[in-house]
């Protein structure tokens, strides 16, 4: 998360500013409502990705079977 903050180039005051203000706007029952839907996105996206992930690695392995099986054809 440090990463993320530097790229904006924020201190701790302004981190703070922006905290109070969420707080504000939102109040203290909807921020943990918020942070749960966030945190279900952020599981549902890595999931997807690990799905793709896994598939391309499933193809790759087909495709390697493949070529060996043809090389053993061929000899």
């Amino acid at each position: 998360m440090v990463p993320f903050f530097l790229f904006f180039n924020l201190g701790g005051g302004e981190i703070f500013i922006i905290l109070l203000i969420v707080l504000l706007l939102f109040g203290s029952k909807k921020i943990p409502e918020l942070a749960r839907g966030l945190g279900k996105g952020i599981r549902y996206f890595k999931d997807v990705t690990s799905e793709v992930q896994d598939e391309i690695k499933d193809s790759i392995k087909d495709t390697d079977v493949d070529s060996d099986l043809k090389k053993g054809n061929n000899s």
